[in-house]
């Protein structure tokens, strides 16, 4: 039956944001708790909806504040500070070439992924975009997954994940399609075999030919 959808996680898989989304905590910790957190403390909440982070770290009653704090220090720095990991930008077009259905499935907000997708240059190829924004549940809930086939009119066993947390992996597992976790991901050693994808790719060639081969 062969895999024809690829769905890509945005943040840390697709594009490298580590710097400015490591930099807006720093400056939501300082704006609220006069002070900055351990970075190993701040990339354990990536691949998490921000609001859920920001719920836990600061309190349900300073929820919609933190937010915008976070967002508004972001977004004129945002497309400065991010770039396509290495051969990321290429594996999508040599995806969409051979005819892959394509869908980013993010936990950044529509806004936000479609500017990061535009500066790469990758805005026309993905079939679908699904972002928190329109969900209800987020990953490791199945939902983001679940919506983004019923888009995409494919079933699971014809997909596969990309992505580079746990939320991602356990995404996809809970959604009953093969998962590919980046060797580039923050994620420690300990987590990744916790985990266990279908497959660690350490380049993007290598997820091009697992893919391709399956």
């Amino acid at each position: 039956m062969g895999i024809k959808a690829v769905l890509i996680d945005f943040d840390g898989t697709l594009a490298n944001t580590n710097g400015i989304v490591i930099r807006s905590f720093q400056h939501t910790y300082r704006t609220f708790q006069g002070r900055e957190e351990d970075e190993a403390v701040i990339k354990q909440t990536f691949g998490e909806p921000l609001r859920t982070t920001m719920i836990r770290v600061f309190g349900a009653e300073y929820e919609d504040e933190a937010v915008e704090v976070y967002r508004s220090f972001q977004m004129n720095r945002f497309e400065a500070a991010i770039e396509p990991f290495p051969g990321m930008d290429e594996l999508v077009k040599q995806l969409k070439a051979k005819g892959y259905q394509l869908a980013l499935v993010t936990s950044r907000v529509r806004e936000s992924a479609v500017r990061g997708l535009r500066k790469f240059g990758l805005d026309g190829y993905f079939d679908v975009i699904t972002t928190v924004d329109e969900l209800m549940k987020h990953k490791p809930d199945p939902e983001c997954i679940n919506v983004t086939l019923e888009k995409l009119g494919t079933p699971a066993e014809e997909a596969v994940m990309l992505g580079d947390t746990r939320f991602d992996i356990l995404c996809a597992q809970n959604a009953g399609i093969p998962s590919v976790l980046v060797d580039w991901s923050v994620m420690p050693e300990e987590e990744r075999r916790q985990v266990r994808a279908d497959f660690l790719a350490k380049t993007p060639d290598e997820i091009l030919k697992w893919i391709t081969d399956r």
